[in-house]
């Protein structure tokens, strides 16, 4: 069986599109199938869509969130109901194709744990690319990873893979990178991405800077180890500038005495002294967040074909 995955927010006008071509694509496979739509709190009417599509396709499950949890915590929900041996994860808003699981499945050899879409040719608009490539570059380096902006979250996953991920009990979820951490060998296609026809992304360039920092201080301690840099740089150069007053004062050289630089300097540490402050705070209360042990999202209804879980 494959199990695909899809986390819905602001797309309900692409679902019944979606499980149309979905199917086609299963019966070109001959594969055996099921559908797992999680709704992350969608604003629009995309929970009816959903229920729709359960009711006509006993192979659709729909899954409710209790409220907006974002869209690596949705894909871990559909993650823990999934039943395939093979998974597959892609967004409802067509922009990851249907068809494209054929290449991806055929690309997927016994010794590969997952095949991933790259999209050759990116279908979106400047500034989504530009954002995009914002987020990845400051992902990328304060990570220390080499993070493709072609790559996403759709793809094919085997069993193991996704079991190894969801062992991970870690309060900040970002898919692509903990596929990364568990290690297991993947290896990525091109695949054909489609425009936007429908809706909005929902991440905008503050969204994926505010994600860019939570990923960075949860999977990174780079941030604290850039900061020390800079205080060594900062007294190394202190000491420099110290052996040159005492330089002038052997050499008889009259110095001008003021107070700016004295001032600058104090604001300018105890600036660098906050900013450390701050840093070591963060991961503190990433700390506080991850003792707690709270769920990852809290489910308010699971929908199938004739019955209703709460």
């Amino acid at each position: 069986m494959i199990s695909v995955v899809v986390p819905v927010y602001r797309c309900s006008t692409t679902l019944s599109e979606l499980h149309q071509r979905l199917v086609s694509t299963m019966q070109r496979l001959s594969q055996t199938y099921e559908l797992i739509l999680v709704n992350d709190a969608s604003p629009d009417d995309a929970w009816q869509v959903m229920k729709k599509l359960v009711d006509a396709d006993t192979n659709v499950r729909a899954i409710n969130l209790s409220r907006n949890f974002g869209q690596h915590y949705a894909i871990t929900a559909g993650l823990q109901y999934a039943r395939g041996e093979l998974v597959v994860i892609m967004d409802g808003d067509l922009q990851d194709q249907p068809e494209e699981i054929s290449k991806l499945y055929q690309a997927l050899t016994p010794e590969l744990a997952a095949v991933l879409g790259r999209r050759q040719i990116r279908r979106d608009d400047f500034a989504k690319k530009f954002s995009s490539r914002c987020f990845y570059f400051c992902l990328s380096y304060l990570t220390d990873t080499k993070l493709d902006p072609a790559i996403a979250n759709f793809g094919i996953y085997r069993r193991k893979l996704i079991d190894a991920v969801l062992a991970m009990p870690e309060q900040i979820r970002f898919f692509p990178l903990m596929v990364r951490w568990v290690g297991f060998k993947t290896t990525t296609i091109n695949i054909d991405h489609a425009e936007r026809n429908a809706g909005k992304s929902s991440y905008s360039l503050g969204k994926l800077l505010r994600l860019a920092f939570d990923v960075i201080t949860a999977f990174s301690d780079k941030p604290l180890r850039l900061t020390m840099k800079i205080g060594a740089i900062i007294s190394c150069g202190a000491f420099v500038y110290a052996l040159y007053i005492l330089m002038r004062v052997a050499l008889g050289l009259s110095l001008i005495p003021g107070w700016a630089s004295v001032i600058v300097s104090i604001w300018f540490l105890a600036g660098l002294v906050i900013m450390l402050l701050g840093m070591i705070g963060v991961y503190i209360g990433r700390i506080f967040d991850q003792v707690k042990h709270r769920p990852l999202y809290v489910v308010d209804t699971i929908y199938e074909r004739d019955k209703m879980r709460l």
